[in-house]
């Protein structure tokens, strides 16, 4: 009996050791891993002879396959930002949901204020104009911080 519970457990190690998901990056790059989770934007999971949980930001990843089932899950579609126009495009994320994606530009300027407009709208403004600086350069993604002192400082992203 205890050589059946050592095989057992000998086999099951080696299951939970071996790469069982393929992660296919926007682009074009692939990872052999165990897939944990997704979960609030981020994909959890470990490499190979590893128990430690990495993660990755959603829209970095195209997709991941099961390679036992070789079934396919789609996490998020590739963002083409081709001009200034294609603003609406551009994803405002905040720094911790940018892993895996590459940095790409920084840049920074000041706030909006418009005398008689509140808060929320001199705030749209300025996330409006950061996209579109950002949509005018080809980035998909942008992270800013808003200073105490009117100015803001963003980076950009792209895959």
């Amino acid at each position: 009996m205890k050589i059946l519970y050592f095989t057992l457990a000998i086999l099951f190690a080696n299951v939970a050791i071996s790469q069982t998901h393929q992660i296919t990056k926007h682009n074009g790059e692939q990872l052999d891993v165990n897939f944990i989770k997704n979960e609030n934007g981020l994909i959890y999971y470990s490499l190979n002879g590893s128990a430690e949980e990495v993660k990755i930001s959603k829209y970095a990843v195209a997709k991941i396959t099961n390679k036992q089932t070789n079934q396919t899950q789609k996490i998020s579609d590739k963002i083409v930002v081709d001009s200034k126009d294609d603003y609406k495009m551009v994803t405002v994320l905040p720094q911790e949901k940018a892993i895996g994606l590459k940095q790409a530009a920084n840049f920074s300027g000041v706030s909006t204020r418009t005398k008689g407009e509140p808060p929320i709208a001199n705030q749209n403004h300025t996330a409006m104009r950061i996209k579109t600086q950002s949509a005018t350069n080809g980035y998909p993604f942008v992270s800013y911080v808003q200073k105490s002192d009117g100015k803001y400082e963003a980076v950009a992203y792209m895959y």
